[in-house]
């Protein structure tokens, strides 16, 4: 499991392996846009990601950029 905090993609996070259940914040201007949530998880390619911490950034952008690759399921929660 990976928790990515505060943080941008960064060259060690692209360089993770082995990842089941990812967790990438989304919230511009302090964390990673949606681009770049999904550069990240198409470099380390968790099985399972959760976009969280996206404020007013939309989570369903990041399961728009990742349609079609294989093997990551993106789950995304509703926050009440």
């Amino acid at each position: 499991m990976f928790i990515g905090g505060d943080t941008e993609n960064t060259p060690e996070m692209m360089a993770l392996e082995d990842i089941d259940i990812a967790f990438l914040p989304m919230n511009v201007p302090y964390t990673m846009t949606p681009e770049m949530a999904a550069e990240a998880a198409r470099a380390f390619r968790p099985r399972i990601l959760y976009p969280y911490h996206f404020g007013r950034t939309d989570p369903n952008e990041l399961a728009r950029q990742l349609e079609g690759v294989e093997g990551i399921e993106v789950r995304i929660r509703e926050m009440s």
